[in-house]
């Protein structure tokens, strides 16, 4: 016979304590380095990178917003998911740069890293 899956078994850990933690974790460390993009100090690791890619610095402010703009959507349950995917493109670019751009491939394990959990993390969500 057919089985009646029970909807609230299935978003439990969406509404539990882990899934909150996990989003919070997530959601501080991008609005942290979201908000470092900002920084007018021209000793900024973050102007130094944008100059290396010869992209200006505009570049820097979009990321910068993106990021925080994911962060916050992150701490919204209904939009979760955008900002996984918001965050998870701005860390897929972030790997491209490193890897084509400046021709840091090695430099680019950590963003890959990330890059990684965000799209377990969102595919776990979109699967329930």
């Amino acid at each position: 016979m057919l089985e009646h899956s029970d909807p609230s078994a299935e978003n439990s850990f969406r509404n539990s304590l882990g899934d909150w933690f996990l989003r919070i974790g997530i959601a501080l460390v991008f609005l942290l380095f979201g908000l470092e993009k900002f920084s007018a100090d021209p000793g900024s690791p973050w102007i130094r990178l944008f100059v290396q890619m010869g992209t200006g610095q505009w570049l820097r402010y979009f990321t910068g917003t993106v990021e925080v703009a994911g962060a916050i959507l992150l701490l919204i349950p209904r939009t979760v998911l955008a900002g996984l995917a918001l965050l998870g493109s701005t860390m897929a670019g972030a790997v491209l740069i490193l890897a084509f751009v400046l021709h840091h491939p090695r430099n680019a394990v950590l963003d890959s890293t990330i890059l990684v959990v965000l799209t377990i993390f969102w595919a776990s969500r979109r699967a329930n």
